[in-house]
């Protein structure tokens, strides 16, 4: 892997434009492929003025600025999606990943690399649903992947260590620290913080606290974001999706429980600041 490789990242929401942000930042040849022209439009918007906001912070220069977006290439087209290694970020459905996985493996050379950044489904699954699923493989960024710094690389058993060692210097090469885990529900991080949001929408249902008062205290004991800010950050239709796919997958223990207030939440479209109301409005 080297700046000379291709990167294609398949969804241009915010994960994913933040994924092609980065590539690109970083040297790469990056395609930012999304089937809705208004949400590729977004996303093209989004990062012009990401960057335009570091050059403006003295964080990069009108240069960097340009070759990054010269680094960039929007499409609608998914034959335009040729690359050395494609990552997704679609939809959190197994089947769509799969389909999407297939499509692409008929226009990109065998040893293309299949990265799903998904935050909780299985790779094992989809790289099962692929053809040659030595090459498929977790590569999970997490939100705002311009910043932070962790990428998790979920390998299978299945996966080779061609394909973990490629995704491991690529991560490095973004400026990143990949840690490998294996393919388990939830992964790493996102099983570890469950309990964190779950047991604190558990206090609400109770009424021992409310949103703020239980953010508040958590912060005071050193948290850097409380966990309904962190929610509302995150995207309250993903972190659900997230805390119901890791309770199907763990046999559905009591403690791990969705929570209703979420479920409500996620229903009337509170999906947190990017509907600019959740458990706060913004």
């Amino acid at each position: 892997m080297n700046p000379g490789s291709i990167i294609c990242i398949c969804g241009a929401g915010t994960m994913g434009s933040g994924i092609a942000q980065t590539a690109a930042s970083s040297g790469f040849s990056t395609i930012l492929y999304e089937l809705n022209d208004a949400i590729l439009e977004k996303a093209s918007t989004s990062i012009e003025k990401n960057l335009q906001s570091l050059v403006e912070k003295r964080k990069i220069t009108g240069t960097a600025k340009e070759e990054t977006l010269n680094n960039l290439r929007f499409t609608n087209n998914l034959h335009d999606c040729v690359g050395d290694v494609i990552i997704e970020a679609i939809v959190e459905k197994t089947d769509a990943k799969i389909a999407l996985f297939n499509q692409l493996a008929e226009i990109n050379h065998s040893k293309t690399v299949f990265a799903s950044n998904t935050s909780s489904l299985s790779i094992t699954k989809i790289a099962k649903g692929v053809k040659n699923p030595e090459r498929v493989i977790g590569m999970h960024f997490f939100n705002p992947a311009t910043i932070m710094k962790l990428v998790e690389v979920v390998k299978t058993d299945l996966t080779n260590e061609q394909t973990a060692n490629a995704i491991i210097e690529l991560s490095q090469l973004l400026g990143k620290t990949p840690v490998l885990c294996k393919d388990s529900p939830g992964f790493i991080v996102n099983r570890v913080a469950r309990p964190y949001y779950i047991e604190s929408l558990r206090l609400a249902e109770e009424n021992t606290g409310d949103f703020t008062t239980i953010d508040s205290l958590m912060e005071s004991t050193g948290f850097k974001m409380g966990p309904f800010k962190l929610m509302d950050l995150i995207g309250n239709d993903i972190n659900y999706a997230v805390s119901c796919s890791i309770y199907e997958q763990l046999d559905k223990p009591e403690r791990l429980k969705p929570s209703s207030i979420q479920k409500e939440k996620v229903e009337t479209g509170q999906l947190g600041k990017k509907t600019n109301k959740g458990y706060y409005s913004y």
